[in-house]
């Protein structure tokens, strides 16, 4: 023994590392000694000294000590568990011989566990292992954010030790630091660096001297990369501890939505190129081997745990995104039905491409998911009741008092409309469905039903086969009173829609017509008055531009005034023909939707050109009024001279 301390003492520095050499599997430590044990890591041999190895180990000793009681000259120890395995003793090893260790942030974590699990206390030598690596993992580690994060990442493989040395924790709580903190207002700000020229305005200082480095500007994404490379148990703990800290949760929201990307490669599909509001600056990298289906189907769930439940944290073609994703992956229903319920709370946020999910059923009954675009609509209208959207009623002038949420309703009632128009193409979407989904939308969040005649209009051409009932059934839909002009004059002439409601299109369409038309002649008649009563008032350039608006609406009170005048000829010729018609028993209403392009119903037309005929007779005795009564100022005119 003390021959082998003298010859250890005599070894120079520089030739310790070369000492140590591979064979193989096997390491030899070749100091002019013999070996007298071997020590068994997994498939790795080490053939080594027992004196440098019980003067650092307490486990050694013991090992050793048991080994020489059984009176062989070369013992053997097998070490199955020692955490970081034969690559971690090599390291433990040159350590026991005096070698210098060059500690890392990816080695420290592995030799730090070893060192504990040997017992390589300061009573087995001053500045022992423990000591060494706890020193580098307080000081130099935890007190940097990418020595930090390697140092997580290698924590994966020493679960065992977690609780008693707490590694996981300090570094976790070190990266939850850092994170939460503004690097522009840290001592050090965040670099990348650049070659070795750099711009004397681009150039770093530190207490004078150039660093080489320029200033990277930072937001507060600039973690979500680096968070992303940890394994999903050690990120949800990250996430956590930020959370306790107090970090704004658009924050943890978008560094979800940056994992979420990275690791569900069915996302990002489904997404494409359309989330064009994703609050993050840059974007993650594909993975060359993508997780397995159970794996994306358990993030999924986790993400949706860890989501906060608040409106607007993230986009909303993201949350489609991940109801998309989970419908694939056929995740929970309670999963599902969460990912709806986000969604319901910012649908007035959607597109209209968002709401356009495929249908991945075995059944495949319609191209579409209706099923859960109505749930989505159920629970925005279900939240919009909550916070004060409740049904607008009217008030005096038949005003609608505006609630504060129906912007948003109106919003996601133009949405649907186009949904709608956009499904009803599909043969195989039953009539109910369609009507469920058009009849949940309030009334009042429809100014006009022009959108939903168009879906109407749409369904009835792709549905030919539907009976006169279901035709009629599926109009009740719309409000004849709430179709504009336009709207209108289409469907008196849409061959499929039915006789009743045609009619009652066309009785609507004239009366927006003589509102119209009296709205004109009133603003006319007081244009025209104030001209003439020579009040001091605008100025001539002023009476100039007054003249021509004039102008302009008797232009388009002469308009109304022909389609009114068509109106009621081919209301009146209708009449006539159904009459004509009625009295032959082969009467088909085919014939009159060729004839005249539109069917209607008789006694509607009766009464509409009763009403016609007698606001004609009224006119006629109101001028005849006004003849006589300037015929008589012209007849007093002479008398009064």
């Amino acid at each position: 023994m003390q021959e082998f301390c003298e010859k250890m003492a005599c070894m120079k520095l520089g030739s310790k590392t070369d000492a140590f050499k591979r064979q193989g599997q096997a390491w030899f430590c070749t100091t002019g000694l013999p070996s007298d044990i071997v020590v068994e890591v997994g498939e790795m041999s080490f053939h080594l000294h027992k004196f440098p190895l019980l003067s650092r180990s307490g486990v050694m000793e013991r090992l050793i000590a048991e080994a020489s009681e059984e009176g062989e000259e070369k013992c053997s120890i097998c070490l199955p568990d020692i955490p970081g395995g034969a690559k971690t003793f090599e390291l433990v090893a040159k350590f026991c011989y005096g070698v210098k260790l060059e500690l890392t942030a990816s080695n420290v974590v592995y030799l730090r566990c070893a060192a504990e699990h040997l017992e390589m206390t300061e009573e087995y030598g001053e500045g022992n292992l423990i000591t060494k690596t706890e020193t580098f993992l307080n000081q130099v580690v935890l007190r940097n954010w990418k020595d930090s994060l390697r140092a997580l990442q290698t924590c994966d493989d020493i679960i065992s030790y977690d609780e008693e040395l707490n590694v996981t924790k300090r570094c976790i709580e070190s990266l939850a630091i850092k994170a939460s903190t503004d690097p522009n207002l840290s001592g050090w700000p965040i670099m990348e660096y650049g070659g070795p020229m750099q711009s004397p305005g681009g150039s770093v200082l530190w207490n004078g001297i150039s660093t080489g480095a320029r200033v990277k500007n930072t937001s507060s994404d600039w973690w979500y990369e680096d968070a992303s490379t940890l394994s999903f148990p050690r990120y949800k703990r990250l996430i956590a501890v930020m959370e306790s800290r107090g970090i704004r949760q658009e924050i943890i929201a978008g560094s979800l939505t940056f994992y979420a990307k990275k690791y569900l490669p069915g996302l990002n599909r489904c997404l494409g190129a359309t989330d064009t509001n994703s609050s993050t600056c840059v974007a993650p990298v594909a993975l060359e081997a993508p997780p397995s289906e159970e794996d994306q189907k358990l993030l999924l769930e986790e993400i949706d745990r860890l989501l906060p439940i608040q409106k607007g944290l993230v986009s909303t073609n993201f949350l489609f995104g991940l109801l998309q994703t989970a419908l694939i992956l056929r995740v929970s229903p309670s999963y599902i039905s969460n990912f709806e319920k986000r969604i319901g709370m910012q649908l007035d946020q959607a597109t209209l491409e968002d709401l356009l999910i495929p249908n991945f059923s075995c059944s495949m009954e319609t191209l579409y998911n209706v099923d859960c675009v109505q749930q989505i609509l159920e629970h925005f209208l279900a939240v919009d009741q909550i916070i004060g959207g409740a049904s607008p009623s009217l008030v005096d002038d038949g005003q609608i008092t505006a609630s504060p949420s129906l912007t948003p309703v109106t919003l996601v009632a133009k949405l649907i409309d186009g949904y709608l128009a956009e499904v009803a193409s599909d043969v195989n979407l039953k009539l109910p469905k369609f009507q469920a989904l058009a009849a949940s939308v309030p009334d009042y969040s429809r100014p006009l039903d022009d959108g939903l005649y168009r879906a109407v209009d749409i369904y009835l051409k792709s549905h030919p086969w539907l009976s006169e009932s279901e035709k009629e059934q599926l109009c009740r839909l719309m409000d004849c009173q709430k179709l504009s002009l336009e709207a209108c004059t289409h469907a008196a002439q849409n061959e499929r829609l039915p006789l009743r409601i045609v009619v009652q299109i066309l009785f609507f369409e004239q009366l927006q017509l003589r509102t119209s038309i009296t709205g004109c002649l009133l603003v006319s008649d007081n244009l025209d008055g104030s001209r003439q009563s020579g009040v001091a008032g605008p100025t001539e350039r002023g009476w100039a531009s007054t003249a021509r608006e004039n102008q302009v609406l008797k232009v388009g009170l002469d308009n109304m005034r022909t389609r009114v005048s068509e109106l009621e000829k081919e209301c009146s010729n209708m009449k006539q023909e159904i009459e004509r018609l009625g009295r032959v028993k082969s009467f088909t209403w085919g014939n009159v939707s060729k004839r005249f392009g539109f069917k209607l119903k008789s006694r509607m037309c009766s009464a509409q050109e009763g009403s016609i005929s007698n606001q004609n007779t009224e006119s006629r005795k109101n001028e005849k009024l006004k003849d006589r009564q300037g015929q008589h100022k012209k007849n007093s005119t002479p008398k009064s001279r």
